[in-house]
């Protein structure tokens, strides 16, 4: 794992869109497509501003897949990760190769996870653009997280915790209209990205990166498991890193 300190969110989401730009470009200049995915959250609005006006990437052959969604909100709603991600990434992409949306909302779950990981089984993915939750979660992958599950995509249960935090950044009017499910890509289908981008600003992310760079690899901290991954990149800002002890930030 390799960490970057950013003096505000602005920088961090440029300097994390530009690697990701740059690993998506490669892999088209090898394969002549590349597959990526992409996350929401209040995280990623720097970096996605920012992916979709990079130079030189043909979007004609990119296709993205959805990390995650609420179990049971449609995409109209303020808080659908599907709305999100069409407003500020597909939308200003008229000629991506294709989107992959988990539909959260669907009437047979079972069949959605299981459409969602015919799509992604036989792909490689190129780039996965992340972030690390306040309780140390990846995508919803809450504490403790399956870290063995083969499935790229599966049914979670969302704790006490995750559930504030989508509160807490005004996406529910109060705590008991926050889902208690959502569909998420699975630990090790994030781990099974050829680079991982990882964007985390803030003081209230604090805690969990020092568990997530500093503490033991362990599905009581999901995000730990970045460490053993061999092109993950952490986009820090001073406040996010404001409890490291150790100093190996470029």
């Amino acid at each position: 794992m390799k960490l970057e300190l950013h003096s505000s969110k602005e920088a961090l989401g440029a300097a994390a869109a530009t690697l990701g730009a740059k690993a998506i470009r490669d892999s088209i200049a090898r394969r002549g497509t590349s597959t990526i995915v992409v996350a929401t959250g209040m995280s990623q609005l720097e970096m996605l501003d920012h992916l979709v006006k990079a130079e030189g990437i043909d979007w004609s052959k990119v296709a993205a897949f959805h990390l995650d969604e609420y179990v049971g909100v449609s995409e109209s709603h303020p808080a659908s990760f599907r709305r999100y991600l069409k407003e500020r990434f597909i939308a200003r992409l008229p000629t991506l190769k294709d989107f992959v949306a988990v539909e959260g909302d669907a009437q047979d779950l079972s069949a959605e996870v299981t459409r969602l990981n015919t799509r992604l089984e036989n792909l490689a993915v190129d780039v996965c653009f992340a972030g690390i939750g306040e309780n140390c979660h990846l995508a919803f992958n809450d504490p403790p997280a399956d870290f063995s599950i083969e499935d790229p995509y599966l049914v979670v249960d969302l704790d006490e915790a995750c559930r504030r935090q989508q509160l807490g950044e005004g996406w529910f009017p109060s705590l008991a209209e926050v889902p208690r499910r959502a569909i998420s890509m699975s630990v090790r289908q994030i781990m099974k990205a050829g680079e991982l981008i990882v964007s985390v600003p803030d003081l209230r992310k604090a805690k969990a990166v020092k568990a997530a760079v500093e503490g033991e690899v362990s599905p009581r901290f999901p995000a730990s498991i970045l460490q053993r991954h061999a092109a993950c990149t952490l986009f820090l800002d001073p406040p996010a890193a404001s409890l490291l002890s150790t100093r190996k930030i470029a």
